[in-house]
């Protein structure tokens, strides 16, 4: 084996894989049978993190960047100048194998530029993850990247041997998508999507009947969306991705802001960036949307159609709704609990179990541990303490934005106090 030339492979398709974001590892369960390597539990495998929040337990790569397509967003169109490579399936069996005794990853995310055909470049990602299975004995976990246009015979044999599918949309909007990656179709993702739907649904039905029916993609399906490309608003991309939550039973939809990657009249100009923020609060809606009981016309609509950058979401529906609020945090039923900035899911719980007891006043809501400095301006309790009548939208957003301003400075120079006094 060529270990300089293996190692320049690594370099070169680890580095063009860092676009994809849409590599969460949670939710399968795959059990060490028979001496084998590796584990997945139901709480996923173990992760690390980046600064920004990205997953980089798993072994991250393309198989290549050679592509046939010349999609303007995408670094590895065929268009682009760059140094191009491929591993042999055997080198990426072999990668993730050395990578994982040696506890570097506790799993393969495995995805690739499409050459010849997409048949042909889906057959090649299933023969690696079907190598791991069944001549390595490899549980750990497997995210394939599926490629839009590959047959449903394929995609059904994908789903046995990986944890997770995933088919990213790439951008939100058809019209985007006709602009920037005119040789693709819409059907060409949302059919595999489809595919893996109809499998999950049936291997769950067909499970409580036969409890050995082999496990097809555990972990669901997932996409992902690169966002600023085309100047979708943040109301285009929400709508689509419930679009896609709702019919295609997604397990989780990616926000991937778009990094310029070349002069294109069709696109942002160089050096141009989507910021973190913008995500951040994309991933904020999905959670209300997912989590909290919000529908996405109560948070983006034709009057609202961008996400305020200054909050989070749940303040600014608070704010444009102060007809709902106040609320009596010893009365209001949990739906509504969950809708007052500065409350999450677990506080509510906690305030629905304290308030059979006894009456909730500030110091209990305190030390169940919400956001006060947020949620003081929405609700009522067993005290007249930081009752505010007299304050509009505009004043409470200032005064929220000023406290958490002042929070932040006292916390940096907190940390900055201990770390001087640590360094003398």
């Amino acid at each position: 084996m060529d270990f300089d030339r293996i190692k320049e492979k690594l370099n070169i398709l680890a580095d063009a894989a860092k676009y994809d974001v849409s590599c969460s590892s949670s939710g399968s369960k795959r059990t060490n049978t028979n001496k084998g390597l590796g584990d997945s539990t139901g709480m996923g495998i173990c992760h690390s993190y980046t600064e920004d929040g990205r997953c980089v337990s798993l072994l991250k790569i393309l198989m290549t960047n050679y592509c046939i397509f010349d999609c303007a967003y995408c670094v590895t169109r065929k268009s682009n100048d760059i140094k191009r490579a491929a591993f042999k399936i055997q080198e990426v069996v072999d990668l993730t194998i050395n990578f994982y005794r040696r506890n570097y990853i506790e799993g393969l995310f495995l995805s690739s530029g499409i050459f010849k055909s997409p048949d042909y470049t889906m057959e090649r990602l299933i023969a690696v993850a079907k190598k791991l299975r069944e001549e390595e004995n490899f549980n750990g976990y497997i995210h394939l990247k599926s490629i839009p246009g590959a047959s449903d015979e394929l995609m059904r044999e994908a789903g046995l041997y990986a944890d997770r599918l995933s088919v990213n949309i790439e951008v939100p909007t058809i019209s985007g998508l006709k602009l920037l990656a005119p040789d693709k179709k819409h059907e060409d993702f949302t059919k595999p999507m489809l595919k893996v739907k109809n499998e999950i649904i049936q291997y769950k039905s067909e499970k409580k009947l036969i409890r050995s029916t082999p496990k097809y993609a555990p972990a669901g399906q997932s996409t992902q969306m690169i966002i600023g490309a085309t100047g979708e608003s943040d109301k285009d991309i929400m709508y689509s991705a419930t679009h896609y939550y709702k019919n295609y039973n997604m397990k989780r939809v990616y926000y991937s802001g778009y990094v310029p990657v070349a002069e294109d009249s069709r696109l942002p100009a160089i050096g141009t960036q989507v910021p973190m923020l913008r995500e951040n609060r994309l991933y904020q809606t999905d959670w209300l949307l997912r989590f909290y009981g919000f529908n996405v016309q109560e948070i983006l609509n034709n009057n609202h159609p961008n996400l305020d950058i200054d909050i989070d979401p749940k303040l600014g529906w608070a704010l444009r709704n102060l007809h709902h609020f106040p609320i009596d945090i010893n009365k209001a039923d949990k739906l509504m609990l969950a809708r007052v900035p500065g409350i999450g899911l677990k506080s509510v719980h906690k305030i629905l179990n304290a308030r059979r007891f006894r009456n909730l006043n500030w110091e209990h809501l305190k030390k169940i541990g919400i956001a006060l400095n947020r949620a003081k301006y929405f609700i009522l309790c067993d005290s007249n303490k930081w009752v505010h009548r007299d304050l509009d939208a505009d004043k409470i957003k200032g005064m929220i934005i000023q406290n958490s301003a002042g929070k932040f400075r006292k916390e940096y120079s907190t940390q900055l106090e201990l770390f001087n006094t640590k360094a003398v």
